[in-house]
Protein backbone atom coordinates (compact mmCIF):
# COMPACT_ATOMS: atom_id res chain seq x y z
CA UNK A 1 0.00 0.00 0.00
CA UNK A 2 1.25 3.47 -0.97
CA UNK A 3 1.71 5.71 1.42
CA UNK A 4 3.53 8.88 2.86
CA UNK A 5 6.51 6.94 3.80
CA UNK A 6 7.00 6.31 0.14
CA UNK A 7 6.43 9.84 -0.76
CA UNK A 8 9.24 10.92 1.68
CA UNK A 9 11.34 8.24 0.01
CA UNK A 10 11.41 9.11 -3.17
CA UNK A 11 10.96 12.78 -3.13
CA UNK A 12 14.66 12.11 -1.43
CA UNK A 13 15.99 10.77 -3.88
CA UNK A 14 15.45 13.69 -5.81
CA UNK A 15 18.55 14.42 -4.13
CA UNK A 16 22.47 12.85 -4.41
CA UNK A 17 23.53 12.71 -1.04
CA UNK A 18 20.33 10.38 -0.40
CA UNK A 19 20.52 8.54 -3.75
CA UNK A 20 24.38 7.88 -2.81
CA UNK A 21 23.22 6.80 0.31
CA UNK A 22 20.54 3.84 -0.70
CA UNK A 23 22.42 2.92 -3.93
CA UNK A 24 19.44 3.66 -5.78
CA UNK A 25 18.01 6.37 -8.41
CA UNK A 26 14.52 7.14 -10.13
CA UNK A 27 13.64 7.08 -13.62
CA UNK A 28 10.29 8.60 -14.60
CA UNK A 29 7.78 7.87 -17.93
CA UNK A 30 7.15 5.01 -20.36
CA UNK A 31 10.02 5.15 -22.50
CA UNK A 32 12.86 5.48 -20.06
CA UNK A 33 11.65 3.16 -17.16
CA UNK A 34 10.66 0.02 -20.04
CA UNK A 35 14.55 0.42 -22.14
CA UNK A 36 16.06 0.35 -18.67
CA UNK A 37 14.01 -2.63 -17.61
CA UNK A 38 14.59 -4.24 -21.03
CA UNK A 39 18.56 -3.67 -21.36
CA UNK A 40 18.60 -5.61 -17.63
CA UNK A 41 21.73 -3.34 -16.83
CA UNK A 42 19.86 -2.12 -14.02
CA UNK A 43 18.02 -4.04 -11.10
CA UNK A 44 14.55 -2.71 -10.66
CA UNK A 45 13.44 -2.53 -6.77
CA UNK A 46 10.46 -0.79 -7.25
CA UNK A 47 7.96 0.42 -9.81
CA UNK A 48 5.55 3.07 -9.23
CA UNK A 49 2.28 3.26 -11.65
CA UNK A 50 -1.00 4.23 -12.92
CA UNK A 51 -2.59 1.26 -13.27
CA UNK A 52 -3.63 1.01 -17.02
CA UNK A 53 0.19 1.92 -17.68
CA UNK A 54 0.62 -1.68 -15.31
CA UNK A 55 -2.45 -3.38 -17.06
CA UNK A 56 -0.89 -2.45 -20.79
CA UNK A 57 2.89 -3.70 -20.24
CA UNK A 58 1.68 -6.39 -18.04
CA UNK A 59 3.74 -9.08 -20.17
CA UNK A 60 7.01 -6.51 -20.42
CA UNK A 61 7.10 -6.13 -16.61
CA UNK A 62 6.58 -10.12 -16.06
CA UNK A 63 9.51 -11.11 -18.46
CA UNK A 64 11.93 -8.07 -17.21
CA UNK A 65 11.10 -6.69 -13.59
CA UNK A 66 10.77 -8.54 -10.06
CA UNK A 67 10.16 -5.29 -8.57
CA UNK A 68 7.75 -4.28 -5.65
CA UNK A 69 5.13 -2.80 -7.91
CA UNK A 70 2.41 -0.25 -6.55
CA UNK A 71 -0.32 1.14 -7.85
CA UNK A 72 -1.08 5.24 -7.86
CA UNK A 73 -3.90 7.36 -9.05
CA UNK A 74 -2.77 10.20 -10.84
CA UNK A 75 -2.59 12.38 -7.80
CA UNK A 76 -0.29 9.98 -5.62
CA UNK A 77 2.53 9.62 -8.65
CA UNK A 78 2.25 13.95 -9.16
CA UNK A 79 3.63 14.06 -5.44
CA UNK A 80 6.38 11.91 -5.90
CA UNK A 81 7.36 13.45 -9.83
CA UNK A 82 9.81 15.71 -11.11
CA UNK A 83 8.60 16.32 -14.07
CA UNK A 84 5.95 18.96 -15.04
CA UNK A 85 3.61 16.23 -15.42
CA UNK A 86 3.69 13.08 -13.96
CA UNK A 87 4.11 10.66 -17.02
CA UNK A 88 1.90 7.37 -15.50
CA UNK A 89 5.50 5.35 -14.08
CA UNK A 90 7.97 6.26 -11.97
CA UNK A 91 11.14 3.33 -11.31
CA UNK A 92 13.35 2.81 -8.55
CA UNK A 93 16.84 1.02 -10.24
CA UNK A 94 19.56 0.37 -8.13
CA UNK A 95 22.88 1.91 -9.25
CA UNK A 96 25.55 -0.50 -10.92
CA UNK A 97 29.41 -0.15 -9.94
CA UNK A 98 31.20 2.17 -12.28
CA UNK A 99 33.48 0.49 -14.41
CA UNK A 100 37.24 1.99 -15.62
CA UNK A 101 37.14 1.64 -19.03
CA UNK A 102 39.94 -0.79 -19.30
CA UNK A 103 40.45 -1.28 -22.81
CA UNK A 104 40.15 2.27 -25.42
CA UNK A 105 42.28 1.14 -28.28
CA UNK A 106 40.94 1.43 -31.11
CA UNK A 107 38.01 3.05 -30.03
CA UNK A 108 36.48 6.84 -29.66
CA UNK A 109 36.62 7.97 -25.93
CA UNK A 110 34.59 10.70 -24.61
CA UNK A 111 36.53 12.85 -22.07
CA UNK A 112 34.08 15.51 -20.19
CA UNK A 113 35.71 18.30 -18.08
CA UNK A 114 33.60 19.80 -15.87
CA UNK A 115 29.75 19.24 -17.63
CA UNK A 116 27.80 20.14 -14.76
CA UNK A 117 24.14 21.10 -16.67
CA UNK A 118 21.90 17.75 -16.04
CA UNK A 119 20.53 18.17 -19.22
CA UNK A 120 24.04 18.86 -21.49
CA UNK A 121 25.63 15.76 -19.57
CA UNK A 122 22.14 13.39 -20.56
CA UNK A 123 22.21 14.92 -23.94
CA UNK A 124 25.88 13.50 -24.64
CA UNK A 125 25.47 10.41 -22.96
CA UNK A 126 22.41 9.70 -25.64
CA UNK A 127 24.65 11.04 -28.11
CA UNK A 128 27.25 9.05 -27.78
CA UNK A 129 25.12 6.37 -28.05
CA UNK A 130 23.61 7.06 -31.10
CA UNK A 131 27.48 7.34 -32.31
CA UNK A 132 28.53 4.13 -30.89
CA UNK A 133 30.72 5.48 -28.12
CA UNK A 134 31.35 2.66 -25.37
CA UNK A 135 32.83 4.89 -22.70
CA UNK A 136 32.68 8.56 -21.68
CA UNK A 137 35.26 9.48 -18.63
CA UNK A 138 33.79 12.59 -16.55
CA UNK A 139 35.83 14.90 -14.31
CA UNK A 140 34.43 14.39 -10.57
CA UNK A 141 32.97 18.01 -10.79
CA UNK A 142 30.76 16.97 -13.84
CA UNK A 143 26.49 16.45 -13.29
CA UNK A 144 25.97 13.36 -11.31
CA UNK A 145 24.94 10.93 -14.05
CA UNK A 146 22.26 9.66 -11.88
CA UNK A 147 20.48 13.09 -11.59
CA UNK A 148 17.16 12.71 -12.66
CA UNK A 149 17.51 14.77 -15.19
CA UNK A 150 20.28 13.17 -16.65
CA UNK A 151 18.47 9.97 -16.48
CA UNK A 152 15.60 11.85 -18.33
CA UNK A 153 18.05 13.13 -21.12
CA UNK A 154 19.44 10.10 -21.76
CA UNK A 155 16.01 8.11 -22.77
CA UNK A 156 17.30 4.60 -21.74
CA UNK A 157 20.86 5.23 -23.18
CA UNK A 158 21.87 5.43 -19.35
CA UNK A 159 22.18 1.48 -19.79
CA UNK A 160 24.29 1.66 -22.65
CA UNK A 161 27.18 3.95 -22.63
CA UNK A 162 29.94 3.15 -19.37
CA UNK A 163 30.11 6.12 -17.74
CA UNK A 164 32.98 6.28 -15.31
CA UNK A 165 34.28 9.82 -12.97
CA UNK A 166 38.06 10.04 -12.43
CA UNK A 167 40.83 12.49 -11.77
CA UNK A 168 41.28 13.73 -15.45
CA UNK A 169 44.52 14.74 -14.82
CA UNK A 170 45.68 10.97 -13.68
CA UNK A 171 43.74 8.99 -16.48
CA UNK A 172 44.65 11.05 -18.88
CA UNK A 173 48.71 10.04 -18.26
CA UNK A 174 47.77 6.55 -17.52
CA UNK A 175 46.62 6.59 -21.03
CA UNK A 176 49.22 8.76 -22.67
CA UNK A 177 49.74 7.00 -25.81
CA UNK A 178 46.38 7.84 -27.35
CA UNK A 179 46.20 10.95 -29.26
CA UNK A 180 43.64 13.48 -26.97
CA UNK A 181 42.08 16.08 -29.15
CA UNK A 182 39.94 19.16 -26.75
CA UNK A 183 37.10 20.73 -28.77
CA UNK A 184 38.11 24.49 -28.65
CA UNK A 185 37.32 27.95 -30.20
CA UNK A 186 40.43 27.64 -32.11
CA UNK A 187 41.80 24.73 -33.49
CA UNK A 188 42.47 22.65 -36.31
CA UNK A 189 39.14 22.06 -38.26
CA UNK A 190 37.37 19.13 -37.32
CA UNK A 191 36.65 17.85 -41.14
CA UNK A 192 40.78 16.31 -40.65
CA UNK A 193 39.15 14.16 -38.02
CA UNK A 194 37.38 11.86 -40.67
CA UNK A 195 39.99 8.89 -40.75
CA UNK A 196 40.42 8.47 -37.12
CA UNK A 197 39.62 5.43 -35.62
CA UNK A 198 40.97 5.87 -32.16
CA UNK A 199 41.08 9.10 -30.22
CA UNK A 200 40.28 10.50 -26.71
CA UNK A 201 38.12 13.82 -27.38
CA UNK A 202 37.90 16.37 -24.56
CA UNK A 203 34.58 18.55 -24.25
CA UNK A 204 35.06 21.00 -21.69
CA UNK A 205 32.55 23.30 -19.16
CA UNK A 206 29.49 24.71 -20.86
CA UNK A 207 31.45 28.60 -19.56
CA UNK A 208 34.61 28.05 -19.37
CA UNK A 209 35.61 25.51 -22.01
CA UNK A 210 38.41 22.93 -20.65
CA UNK A 211 40.46 23.87 -17.72
CA UNK A 212 44.50 24.97 -18.51
CA UNK A 213 45.42 21.53 -16.59
CA UNK A 214 43.85 19.50 -19.07
CA UNK A 215 44.45 21.47 -21.85
CA UNK A 216 48.13 21.17 -21.16
CA UNK A 217 47.55 17.30 -21.49
CA UNK A 218 46.27 17.92 -24.99
CA UNK A 219 48.00 16.34 -28.13
CA UNK A 220 45.68 18.89 -30.55
CA UNK A 221 42.94 21.21 -30.76
CA UNK A 222 40.13 20.55 -32.75
CA UNK A 223 37.51 23.48 -33.81
CA UNK A 224 33.87 23.54 -35.48
CA UNK A 225 34.39 26.35 -38.34
CA UNK A 226 32.11 29.06 -37.67
CA UNK A 227 30.00 30.86 -39.94
CA UNK A 228 27.30 33.05 -37.91
CA UNK A 229 27.93 35.20 -35.08
CA UNK A 230 26.75 32.70 -32.05
CA UNK A 231 29.71 33.12 -29.47
CA UNK A 232 30.03 29.47 -28.75
CA UNK A 233 28.20 26.18 -28.89
CA UNK A 234 26.07 24.27 -26.28
CA UNK A 235 28.41 21.62 -25.09
CA UNK A 236 26.28 18.55 -26.09
CA UNK A 237 25.28 20.64 -29.15
CA UNK A 238 29.32 20.65 -30.11
CA UNK A 239 29.76 17.07 -28.76
CA UNK A 240 26.97 15.93 -31.80
CA UNK A 241 28.99 17.84 -34.22
CA UNK A 242 32.11 16.41 -33.48
CA UNK A 243 31.45 12.93 -33.17
CA UNK A 244 28.86 12.84 -37.01
CA UNK A 245 32.76 14.49 -38.24
CA UNK A 246 34.54 11.37 -36.54
CA UNK A 247 32.19 8.78 -37.85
Amino acid sequence: MFNKTHTKYIQSLHHKKFRDENGVFIAEGPKVVLELLETREFVCQQLFAVNEWLVENDKTLKKYSGAEIFVLKDFELEKISLLTTANHVLAVFKKKTPAEPVNIKGKITLVLDTIQDPGNLGTIIRTADWFGIENIVCSPACADMYNPKVVQSTMGSLARVNIFYADLNVWLKKNGSIKKYAAALHGKNISSLKAVKEAIIIIGNEGKGISDTIMNAVDEKITIPKIGEAESLNAAVATGIILAAVR
